[in-house]
């Protein structure tokens, strides 16, 4: 529903102030290609026919492909699991939604070794029931099915979290006076609530792209050649810095080319919730026969993306505690994640928040660029962005060479989106004439934020940090490389252990670090509701 709003002064301080805390946001981003473009600039004929071969085409073609196949999975699995449970009588609704978000928590090169392990040609389901049953060898998981198999289930709650957002601020009124009109509730949800939850799919879809083109680990498990994995082999084995750049470039053109058709397909309307917090909770549906089956499809996602890495991880832990473990080493490494993962998160979000507002209070050309520079170095591999950070802190800041404000800075650059996402589908919400009538009764725009549009947007604000924190909490190649001197992470410890197959060595940490990821998530899926007040 397209609404016309009054905007507030152009020249105000507080606009200004946004505008330039949104540009740092916006230059911080741009380190990254700015370093590719440099790097790019001194690469030789070969290094330039290498990105026109037949072997990259091929490779960019997997690429779109995997990130096509992953994303349209991810959004038929959290739409539904978001619905059952939001909307619906689910049982154990709340603590399905903690569980059915913890597989974000989980790296993609972890979870994609567990599913090997486990279901793998010579897994250990091919050994404890396989073989009793006469079966020689398991179908093989890699290539493309296992590669889609693993992003799916480790990335769906991208979407499953900012969809459940979305519906927590869908005004049920509507649905009632559409139901009242006469209205089938098939007819009331593709007509009403679906509309509101566009901008939530859009996000979550954009953001599930994004991750599927950057990732390496879970496609380098699952032996599936794509763009990402070509950039690292030229990184670390040909050490090519000028052929992996034009490699990356490549990407960096695929992201812009996916961030325009975004713009252009985004519908102009503006999705706001007509109703205040005085707005009533929604009803729930209930399921009555149809209780099965949705229990059953959550049980099911739930034992893939988590019952099965759990039993994997379990079944190494005990090895591990038969081998010795070493307990007090991870003490530090759980401080130094929670410390990492905490002011990633803030500084992120804070960073989000000039950079939303000003696109959906400000929508035009300047703001719409600006929103998409933001999605940029998603789609650039971590070893990338860290790099242009390390170039960087070596040539322009030294004082920052190898400190946490350049780790930080780095989980803002690649983490960004998630954050900007999440506070801008919330703030779509949220109609501009309750701001516009606090300043008609005479509060400063200032007080207007903190006491209107700040609590109207928080469940989307805290949505954001949450995905924040927990993609920082298993982030690798930034923390390897821009960790301060011996800084190291539960995330860190995982990878020595796996990368040298310690396995055993490496489940303590890795069940320490979901757990670690679970409580802020299980406290921001326990106190979300609709505010009422």
């Amino acid at each position: 529903m397209r609404q016309a709003v009054r905007r507030p002064p152009l020249a105000s301080p507080a606009t200004g102030a946004l505008w330039l805390a949104a540009g740092a946001a916006a230059a911080a981003v741009l380190l990254p290609p700015a370093y590719l473009a440099v790097r790019a600039a001194g690469a030789d004929a070969e290094a330039w026919s290498a990105v026109a071969s037949s072997r990259t085409l091929a490779s960019l073609g997997r690429t779109l492909g995997l990130a096509a196949a992953v994303t349209g999975a991810c959004t038929a699995l959290a739409l539904p699991l978001a619905w059952l449970t939001v909307r619906t009588d689910l049982p154990w609704r709340r603590g399905w939604s903690v569980v059915l978000a913890l597989p974000l928590v989980i790296p993609s090169y972890v979870g994609a070794y567990l599913i090997v392990a486990a279901l793998g040609p010579r897994g250990m389901l091919h050994e404890h029931v396989a073989e009793a049953l006469g079966v020689a060898r398991l179908p093989s998981l890699y290539g493309f099915g296992g590669a889609s198999m693993a992003l799916t289930l480790f990335t769906y709650p991208y979407a499953f979290l900012l969809l459940r957002a979305a519906l927590l601020r869908v005004d049920p009124a509507l649905e009632a006076a559409s139901r009242t009109l006469g209205a089938s509730p098939l007819r009331t949800a593709l007509h009403i609530t679906f509309p509101q939850l566009r901008p939530a799919l859009a996000t979550g879809g954009l953001l599930t792209v994004l991750y599927t083109l950057r990732d390496f680990g879970a496609v380098s498990v699952m032996r599936y050649d794509t763009l990402t994995r070509v950039i690292y082999l030229q990184y670390q084995s040909a050490f090519d810095r000028h052929a992996a750049a034009l490699v990356a470039l490549v990407l960096v053109a695929v992201t812009a080319v996916i961030l325009v058709a975004e713009r252009r397909a985004e519908p102009r309307a503006r999705y706001h919730a007509p109703g205040a917090h005085g707005q009533r909770p929604a009803r729930p549906v209930r399921l009555g026969r149809w209780r099965w089956p949705a229990l059953a499809l959550c049980a099911g996602v739930a034992t893939l993306a988590v019952g099965l890495p759990a039993v994997v991880l379990g079944h190494w832990l005990l090895r591990g505690i038969h081998d010795g473990i070493d307990w007090a080493a991870l003490v530090p490494a759980a401080r130094d994640s929670l410390t990492a993962a905490g002011w990633g998160a803030a500084a992120t979000t804070a960073l989000a928040l000039p950079v939303a507002w000003l696109a959906v209070r400000r929508p035009g050309r300047a703001s719409g660029w600006l929103l998409r520079l933001t999605w940029l170095s998603h789609a650039l591999p971590g070893v990338v962005v860290a790099l242009a950070l390390v170039f960087f802190g070596i040539r322009v800041a030294p004082a920052l060479y190898q400190t946490m404000a350049l780790l930080v800075l780095a989980y803002a650059v690649l983490h960004l989106p998630q954050a900007v996402g999440a506070v801008r589908t919330s703030l779509m919400q949220v109609h501009p004439s309750l701001e516009e009538a606090a300043r008609m009764l005479g509060r400063p725009p200032g007080k207007v934020a903190a006491t209107v549009t700040l609590p109207l947007v928080a469940p989307g604000v805290a949505a954001g940090a949450a995905l924040v924190f927990l993609t920082v909490m298993k982030e690798l190649p930034a923390t390897l490389m821009l960790g301060p001197l011996g800084f190291a992470t539960l995330a860190t410890g995982v990878w020595s252990a796996v990368s040298e197959a310690f396995f055993a060595r490496a489940a303590a940490p890795a069940l320490l670090l979901v757990l670690l990821s679970s409580v802020p998530t299980a406290v921001l899926l326990a106190h979300e509701r609709v505010e009422q007040r």
